[in-house]
């Protein structure tokens, strides 16, 4: 003869595991706070505090200033003035970072090169590839000279001191880059004289050009 059992009026005990929390206030704040992270209540406070309306009035009137001087400065200039000065911008970064990558792709890795006596006897020895590093430093030149004409128009203050801080740091670096046959014109562009350059100490041009806070790095950042 079977014996019937009503399973819907079961329920697990899983109170056990709560045993060692009796009593503990601490337990019970932690289950409460579980509870509301669960079901969404935390989130919706989160949310309410950090919402617009829940800021004070000091808070709001900075944010919309803030805003209004970031759509000043940009109305400043046109949306082909500022294409310009962004492409060419991007232009001088890639020919600094070229300048002062590490590594295999640094241009400083010295090289075997030959050379012949008066005899026309050939060896070997190692040293700079100047031309390839004067073909990355002139790279470098004409796109800095390209980002000083595209700015020249630029009305914008953050765009003006950008570009004054990076003839800055050129000023800084002039009879260092003299010494490389590089020189600062009155439009404070740059001229690269290639005879100069390539007779020049190459282990200048490289504190110049290559590797942390060097002159080009400070153009590149």
């Amino acid at each position: 003869m079977g014996i019937g059992i009503n399973v819907s009026n079961l329920k697990p005990d899983y109170s056990y595991l709560f045993q060692s929390m009796t009593g503990h206030s601490a337990s019970l704040n932690f289950l409460s706070d579980y509870a509301s992270i669960k079901n969404g209540s935390y989130g919706k406070l989160m949310k309410a505090y950090y919402s617009p309306s829940h800021r004070s009035t000091k808070e709001v009137s900075s944010i919309a200033e803030q805003k209004n001087q970031r759509t000043t400065a940009a109305a400043k200039d046109s949306a082909k003035t500022l294409s310009s000065i962004e492409s060419a911008a991007e232009g001088l970064k890639k020919s600094a970072d070229a300048l002062t990558a590490k590594g295999s792709k640094s241009v400083f890795n010295k090289v075997d090169i030959e050379t012949k006596d008066e005899n026309g006897v050939t060896s070997t020895t190692k040293g700079y590839d100047t031309n390839a590093i004067y073909k990355a430093v002139s790279n470098f030149v004409d796109d800095y000279n390209s980002v000083i004409k595209q700015a020249g128009s630029a009305e914008s203050t953050s765009i003006q001191n950008r570009v004054k801080s990076m003839t800055g740091a050129t000023s800084a670096n002039e009879n260092l880059l003299a010494k490389v046959g590089i020189s600062i014109n009155e439009n404070k562009t740059l001229s690269i004289d290639e005879k100069a350059f390539k007779a020049a100490d190459m282990n200048t041009v490289k504190t110049l050009f290559s590797g942390n806070a060097s002159y080009a790095d400070r153009i590149s950042a």
